[in-house]
């Protein structure tokens, strides 16, 4: 392998890339005692030693900061390690380390947010934040599952009654004009046009 450039990023950090289209990030000190110049050879024994004494370890001990503070997903875990420009192996691999753990558990991050948000928000809210932090679709649909089962999460119609006596709505006496106004408001947040229709009332 032949380091191509050698690109700085900070005073104390730069970046290595590779003529396999490979790259990564060391500290200046780093390159000096591994030797890593422009248009150098690394020997596959060096390249190792990189990724699995240095790398690795950084990346594991990156993971273990993050999570200190706050519960991350596995796919902002690897939007975290992918600033620090680690390849693609390495996030891999410090990511099922500390998954080993229970450390970063999709399930249970999805599980909590629901709980948290499903006081407020709609199922099509919580479910497109979930998307946006890089949970499946079968995961999210097995943390509800599980919420239903413990009757942790307030349903749909409850959300949105709460919302229309906010709104000090009043089927009762409210114009055509102001129902509709209130669906549109409704479907926005995200509520099933079902669930709406049954809480405005008179367009079933």
């Amino acid at each position: 392998m032949i380091v191509t450039e050698i690109v700085e990023i900070s005073k104390t950090k730069a970046k290595v890339l590779l003529d396999n289209d490979r790259c990564f990030a060391l500290y200046k000190s780093e390159l000096k005692k591994y030797r890593i110049a422009e248009d150098a050879e690394i020997s596959q024994e060096c390249y190792d030693m990189i990724m699995g004494e240095v790398l690795l370890k950084r990346a594991k001990l990156r993971c273990m900061n993050l999570l200190k503070s706050r519960d991350y997903t596995k796919h902002q875990l690897v939007i975290k390690l992918r600033q620090g420009i680690y390849p693609e192996e390495i996030m891999d691999a410090a990511i099922d380390y500390v998954a080993s753990y229970g450390y970063v558990d999709d399930l249970r991050y999805a599980k909590s947010y629901i709980e948290c948000a499903g006081k407020t928000k709609s199922r099509r809210q919580i479910e497109n934040t979930l998307f946006g932090k890089g949970i499946s679709k079968e995961t999210i649909e097995q943390a509800y599952e599980q919420c239903f089962e413990e009757d942790s999460i307030t349903e749909e119609e409850v959300l949105i009654c709460r919302l229309l006596e906010k709104k000090h709505f009043d089927r009762e006496n409210a114009t055509y004009e102001e129902c509709q106004k209130m669906i549109g408001f409704l479907y926005r947040k995200g509520f099933a046009l079902d669930n709406i229709y049954k809480a405005v009332g008179g367009f079933e």
